[in-house]
């Protein structure tokens, strides 16, 4: 599996500089970590919404996961 980000230059500068002032490890690493976290509170957010569709979003990754 591939996820590709366009970022603007700017916002990849600062990405870099947020990961070396947070010891995060290159900004690649850090780009992911961020997006980890932003998943995971979405989905929270999702779950208090709607308790019944909790697990949709790991079903969701589940089946994706299958197609690659």
């Amino acid at each position: 599996m591939r996820l590709e980000l366009d970022l603007p230059e700017e916002l990849w500068n600062q990405l870099g500089e947020v990961a070396a002032a947070m010891q995060l490890g290159p900004p690649r690493e850090a780009a992911l970590i961020g997006l980890t976290q932003w998943l995971t509170q979405r989905k929270a957010e999702l779950d208090d919404r709607d308790p019944a569709r909790k697990y949709f979003i790991n079903e969701a990754l589940d089946e994706l996961a299958k197609k690659t």
